[in-house]
């Protein structure tokens, strides 16, 4: 590219010439890393590092020119909760989704940890790469958004204008915001206590088979899959860590950087731009702070054999790793004998190459070889395989023969099975479904039940991958809907993609293979859309003859037809995988080699496309704005008279009568419905002390309404300093009580008391106060005391919903159902 030149120049000026220098990483005395063994949630895993060693080197982000910024774990934690206030104050909180369109970076690891601190559900996606497609990216972003029902999204301010776009199409999204428009909220934040069976991440699935769809995983599944993986490994805070891949990805947020948070190992964490634009960036990386782990997919191996010169690769040492992964994509036993051969010559041993298989199903990883070897290769006749599903291994002389690469043994904790199509576990060497089971599954998919089903067998669930077992070890074989079923053969178009790509004048990596149904003749078609790096029809067509003879060899059959088309044609994950089910839809729509229209046409094509959704979203707004007015209308319109009325009428029952059914009148308005459950436990426990939770202004309208007694409630004393409220509390029989001078408050407690063996029931909220973040706040003890002195029970009250109607600091309710739920005198 350009870029390559110009930096090749760069480099070649006289004076120039970059020395790549072993850098000693930060040395930090008395900040030894926290055990995290104990800890049952992230959020509990960063508190952990955080309050034992805060100045602790967590990351170096490596910016361009080599720059380097340091994060610590104090920094982190201290980022995260700033964010997590600013969520907070925008009323996200526990179970909403927030979206993460971030680039590699320091704002992406404090946002997702802000959101996990409010409670929140981190929801990654990638951002745009092409702008010739950004209408299919936005509309594919815009599903997930929608199947996620996200809240909020997070972004950079350059894509906003993009991100307003999605917001138009998923009408559930009430802002796009940056985070640092977040972080400039006021950092008292209390965060919300997690626990392990939340939900910590939707991981959505790559979709190269399909639409996307959302993988839960709580926090128990990603820890119970860092531990496994970490056994394995022995990872260390002694290790060093690099990665450029995208965080959000689960090999470069779970495996890479949540890992390397766990075990306290430092991360250097470069953006994937970086290593795609020059990927020598990643071995001078590895040499440079003397990495021990770092993972790639295949294809990152394939561009450091095709891209990094031998004169550059000379200045590496790549003693230092011990494990270097190869996942989340097929591995090619070709690529890793050819990078093995390459670069064990700069100390890379041939042991310290790892393939491995894992999939966001089971969190990341879920088989990995064993410790100490070199990578295992496995030839298997073609025939018996493609016919008959058995792997049959080839004699060492025949040719026509397949490879398939041995991805180990499942995770502690963990276990495969290989079953047939009626479901029977099969023996060795025979292919089949891969399935699995372990504490890094997740329960399903979110908010897709149908999925969700077809996903579990059991308590097994299916990886979608066809596999076989040999000598107890995994090989898996391609995907199960990308096989190609041809004249009673099973076809795997991986390998004729990789024999079609390594053909001159074809782009590499840029191949896809397919089935098309053919309606005459009722089977399947087999197709190859190949991206030519030529437009010359005379050199196309013999560029044609020689992809049928290289398919027919690999085949058994040459392709039915062969597609040219123009770069960028082939659609791929945010992972680099073939897209194949979204090209075979190209094809058979006649869409391939289509003019690729202009950004601002499809942007035109979204926007138009959104205006319903908006105009929606716009009624939706103004129906609430009109209930919300209505309600304060009916307020207003009421209060007056029951002031005047609660003035005048005589005797508390009446008095109390007759705002019960004005506080019912009230709600109708505002709560929809209004459930009262247990209030029969109230009716007979004589004599009580009520205590309730506090979410909201409307609770002890709520409870009003709900109580079928007259209930003497206790409020804080400095309600009295209004005379009209203090006038109209006291007709209701209102007792107040001092919260902040000791001896005052005691006094009154005791008068309290008396008022409870006099036969009065008293109702107390005993957090005193609420705020916008679920949860119990620490409450005082007066209601208890009062209680204990008077010898009668405390009937604990649960109030559901009110925080939603109407919040904190906002005076615009909005309708939705208030539960009231009496529970067992204590």
């Amino acid at each position: 590219t350009p870029r390559d030149f110009l930096e090749a120049v760069a480099t070649a000026r006289p004076g120039r010439r970059r020395d790549v220098s072993v850098r000693a990483l930060p040395a930090e005395p008395g900040q030894a890393a926290a055990p995290a063994d104990t800890a049952d949630t992230l959020t509990a895993v960063l508190d952990a590092h955080a309050g034992a060693c805060p100045g602790r080197t967590h990351a170096i982000l490596l910016g361009e020119e080599g720059r380097e910024e340091v994060l610590t774990f104090g920094e982190l934690r201290e980022e995260a909760l700033r964010i997590a206030a600013g969520l907070a104050a925008r009323d996200i909180g526990p179970a909403d989704t927030v979206a993460l369109m971030l680039p590699t970076g320091r704002a992406y690891l404090t946002a997702f940890f802000g959101i996990l601190y409010a409670g929140a559900i981190p929801v990654p996606i990638y951002p745009p790469v092409r702008p010739s497609q950004i209408e299919e990216h936005l509309r594919r972003q815009a599903r997930i958004l929608d199947n996620a029902g996200a809240r909020l999204l997070l972004t950079v301010s350059e894509a906003k204008p993009l991100a307003w776009l999605l917001r138009s199409l998923v009408p559930g999204m009430n802002a796009v915001l940056t985070a640092q428009e977040l972080a400039a909220a006021p950092a008292s934040f209390r965060p919300h206590r997690a626990r392990a069976g939340d939900i910590a991440l939707l991981q959505y699935t790559s979709g190269s088979t399909g639409n996307p769809k959302g993988v839960v995983l709580t926090h128990e599944n990603l820890l119970a899959n860092i531990r496994a993986m970490g056994l394995v490994t022995r990872a260390a805070p002694s290790d060093v860590l690099v990665s450029w891949l995208p965080l959000y990805h689960d090999m470069g947020l779970i495996g890479a950087w949540l890992g390397s948070l766990y075990h306290a190992t430092v991360l250097i964490l470069m953006s994937p731009l970086a290593f795609l634009a020059r990927p020598s960036r990643w071995l001078e990386a590895l040499h440079r702070y003397r990495a021990t782990i770092s993972a790639g997919p295949n294809f990152a191996f394939e561009l450091c054999l095709r891209k990094v010169p031998d004169e550059e690769l000379d200045r590496y040492d790549l003693s230092s790793i011990r494990w270097l992964f190869n996942g989340a994509e097929p591995v090619l036993p070709d690529t890793l004998r050819r990078f093995i051969g390459r670069f064990s010559r700069r100390g890379l041993r041939p042991e310290a190459i790892a393939p491995v298989y894992g999939l966001a199903e089971c969190s990341v990883g879920l088989t990995f070889p064993q410790p100490g070897h070199p990578p295992k290769f496995d030839r298997i006749r073609r025939e018996p395989l493609a016919r008959e599903g058995r792997a049959v291994p080839a004699a060492a002389g025949e040719l026509d023969a397949l490879e398939f690469v041995c991805c180990g043994v499942p995770l502690p904790g963990h276990q495969v099975r290989i079953v047939d199509a009626a479901g029977r576990e099969v023996g060795e060497r025979v292919q089949g479904r891969l399935q699995f089971k372990g504490p890094s599954a997740t329960s399903g998919y979110y908010g897709n039940p149908q999925a969700t089903a077809r996903l579990k067998d059991g308590d097994w669930l299916e990886s979608g991958d066809l596999a076989y077992v040999a000598g107890g070890e995994v090989y898996v074989t391609g995907r199960l809907k990308d096989v190609i079923l041809r004249a009673g053969r099973n076809l795997h178009p991986q390998e004729v993609e990789e024999a079609v790509g390594n053909l001159p004048g074809v782009r590499k990596g840029c191949v896809a293979a397919f089935g098309s149904p053919d309606p005459r003749s009722g089977t399947e078609r087999l197709v190859l859309l190949v991206e030519a790096r030529t437009e010359d029809r005379g050199e196309l067509e013999r560029l044609r003859a020689r992809i049928r003879e290289v398919a027919a060899v690999v085949a058994g059959d040459p392709p039915d037809e062969i597609v040219f088309a123009p770069p960028r044609t082939v659609l791929k994950t945010s992972s680099g995988k073939i897209r194949r089910a979204a090209c075979r839809e190209l094809y058979e729509t006649g869409r391939i080699g289509a003019p690729a229209r202009s950004v601002w046409r499809q942007y035109a094509s979204l926007a138009l496309s959104a205006v319903p959704s908006r105009l929606r979203s716009m009624r939706r707004a103004a129906g609430e704005l009109a209930a919300a007015g209505i309600a304060w209308a009916a307020f207003f319109g009421l209060a007056p008279g029951l002031f005047l009325a609660t003035l005048l009428l005589p005797g508390l029952e009446r008095r109390w009568a007759l705002n019960r059914q004005v506080a019912r009148l009230f709600l109708r308005w505002v709560a929809k419905p209004l459930v009262v459950r247990g209030i029969e436990r109230l009716e007979s426990a004589g004599p009580c002390v009520i205590v309730a939770n506090h979410a909201s202004y409307l609770d002890a309208i709520v409870l009003a309404a709900a109580l079928p007694v007259p209930v003497r409630f206790v409020a804080k004393e400095e309600l009295r300093r209004s005379a009209p409220v203090r006038v109209y509390l006291e007709r209701l029989g209102v007792a107040f009580i001092e919260r902040f001078d000791v001896e005052r408050g005691v006094e009154e407690l005791a008068g309290l008391a008396a008022a409870l063996r006099g036969g009065r029931c008293l109702a107390f909220f005993p957090e005193g106060t609420f705020d916008r973040m679920p949860g119990l706040l620490p409450f005082r003890m007066g209601a208890f005391l009062a209680a204990a002195e008077a010898g009668v029970p405390v009937v604990p009250v649960a109030i559901r919903g009110t925080r939603s109607v109407l919040r904190s600091e906002t005076w615009r309710p909005r309708r939705g159902p208030v539960e009231v739920i009496v529970g067992a005198p204590v």
